[in-house]
């Protein structure tokens, strides 16, 4: 796993979202970008950490900031998490994982003795000319909307 850095320019990607319509990153420059990459909707760490961007959403409009979650889920489980939640966010499908891979976040995981490959849950803020600013890796899912809310503050 290569996973991109502070400095790096951020791919541009294009992903399908919840409602099934194109979403280009480059849609939103001169905005701040949260792109956060989590493993499976509607498990519970995902449910808390999406949850916790949900509740911010004041501080990170203020902020000048969007939310792109991105998962390997298919585009019709996207509207039942953002339903069941009541997320305030985007959703990105990203079945075929070569988004995660260009961002380096799509490697080996371990789990319960297993090994497989699947998407490492790490956070990048974007700056509004499409520069990584910021990358959070460490962080316990409650908790993820501070750290984040922190590091768009600093």
């Amino acid at each position: 796993m290569n996973t991109l850095k502070v400095g790096d320019t951020a791919p541009n990607f294009e992903l399908l979202n919840q409602d099934n319509e194109i979403v280009k990153l480059s849609n939103f420059k001169g905005k701040k970008v949260i792109v956060y990459f989590y493993p499976k909707a509607m498990t519970p760490g995902c449910t808390i950490q999406a949850q916790g961007l949900r509740d911010s959403k004041s501080e990170l409009d203020e902020s000048n900031a969007v939310v792109l979650g991105i998962s390997p889920d298919a585009v019709k489980r996207l509207p039942k998490f953002i339903e069941k939640e009541s997320l305030n966010f985007t959703l990105l499908s990203d079945e075929d994982h070569s988004v995660a891979e260009a961002f380096g976040v799509w490697g080996l995981k371990k789990f319960m003795g297993k090994e497989y490959d699947g998407i490492h849950r790490i956070t990048f803020i974007i700056d509004e000319d499409g520069k990584i600013v910021k990358v959070l890796n460490k962080f316990k899912t409650k908790e993820h909307h501070n750290v984040v809310l922190e590091a768009l503050s600093s």
